[in-house]
């Protein structure tokens, strides 16, 4: 049933199983066994490239500033809507194989690039197609409140996701034609405000969505505080999140998912993962994939997470695995190595697991085996020829 039967000492296990045949043994002598990793935060159907905008952003152009011109997610909107389910599934399987061969067995995605109706189903059902499809495990997020949509104010465009897009999304649930499980808003000055926010998750929270959004990331909003209010499930970015809010987030279980990839590509502050982890905040991470941070590796987002954030290696894992499984809803089932949880592992061609992180940007070396549900979806055979220790 893609379950782990058993976890513990090998003598123990050979006994218990010492009558059972196994169709495959892999061989794990000087291996590191872990779980899959869990990406808890991207957005990674699109189309239309901005390699353009890295070279604006490298000048010292800010994110608002090209948000403002016409470009960042105004333009991967357009470019999303012209381009057909077709197109738009083909590039995000592609992304997901990427994702999955760097170690990630889980995936939330998003969807946020349309702003109309009609584009951001196209989205969620190219999101459902892959999770009927692949094998990678997806858990995904309806984001309409992406940005407001061109020719309407914030009010508008909250009143058309309240009034319009959320009724269909109830609809195509029920129907059982698309599934989806969070929902997410861009809280942020400029864009949604709190009380716009705080409209479209209750909504949202009130068709049985959990609350997944971006708060705090480039001015303080206090989102933190909304979220813990709302009982969000988490909450990403929080690069600009108050005292108050850390607190907040931490008596709530609201668990915040930190993207070091888009603080360091955007040359924001940090976030302040040491003081949310001494306030006992539940930290996860996620890569932030899109056009705008160009990254599919959890193991990069977690050297980063370390050197940057100054999270010890132990916490970028938990951070990587169980935590973000949390931050989906779940841990019940995935994020760590358990008699009863799904069978999704990643075996590591080192004596030692820390390699994944220290070795930065070669988990093309050093992953040897990905298995989701118990099934090997990716072997790597340069492995078995050279060491990596």
């Amino acid at each position: 049933d893609g379950c782990i039967k058993a976890v513990g000492q090998a003598d123990v296990i050979r006994h218990q199983f010492s009558g059972a045949t196994f169709e495959r043994v892999i061989d794990c002598s000087g291996k590191c066994v872990i779980p899959g990793l869990v990406d808890a935060h991207t957005h990674p159907v699109w189309a239309g490239d901005r390699v353009h905008e890295f070279a604006m952003k490298l000048a010292g152009a800010s994110y608002m500033e090209i948000h403002q011109a016409g470009g960042g997610i105004h333009f991967t909107v357009e470019h999303t809507q012209k381009a057909t389910e077709e197109e738009l599934f083909s590039t995000f399987k592609h992304r997901l194989e990427c994702m999955c061969r760097a170690g990630s067995t889980l995936v939330e995605c998003k969807s946020g690039y349309g702003l109309n109706l009609e584009t951001e189903l196209k989205m969620l059902r190219v999101i459902e197609r892959a999770k009927q499809t692949m094998d990678i495990g997806i858990s995904s997020t309806y984001c309409g409140a992406h940005a407001v949509p061109k020719g309407k104010t914030a009010t508008e465009a909250t009143d058309d996701i309240i009034n319009n897009h959320l009724p269909k999304l109830k609809e195509l649930q029920l129907s059982g034609e698309i599934h989806v499980n969070n929902i997410d808003v861009f809280c942020e000055k400029g864009v949604f405000d709190l009380e716009s926010t705080r409209r479209i998750l209750q909504a949202g929270k009130d068709t049985g969505l959990q609350i997944n959004f971006h708060g705090d990331e480039l001015h303080p909003m206090k989102s933190a505080e909304l979220g813990a209010e709302l009982g969000a499930r988490a909450i990403s970015h929080l690069e600009e999140v108050s005292d108050e809010g850390i607190t907040a987030m931490a008596r709530a279980k609201c668990a915040a998912v930190l993207l070091p990839t888009t603080a360091y590509m955007l040359r924001l502050k940090q976030p302040q993962a040491r003081k949310m982890l001494e306030e006992g905040v539940i930290v996860a991470l996620g890569s932030d994939f899109n056009p705008n941070a160009y990254c599919f590796s959890m193991p990069m987002v977690m050297h980063l997470a370390c050197v940057n954030m100054k999270m010890s290696m132990n916490e970028a894992l938990a951070a990587a695995t169980i935590n973000a499984a949390y931050a989906l809803g779940k841990s019940d089932m995935h994020g760590s190595i358990e008699t009863g949880k799904q069978g999704d592992l990643v075996i590591i061609n080192s004596s030692r697991w820390e390699h994944l992180i220290y070795q930065f940007g070669c988990h093309e070396e050093l992953i040897n085996y990905i298995i989701i549900k118990g099934k090997v979806v990716y072997q790597n055979e340069r492995c078995g020829t050279m060491s990596s220790y």
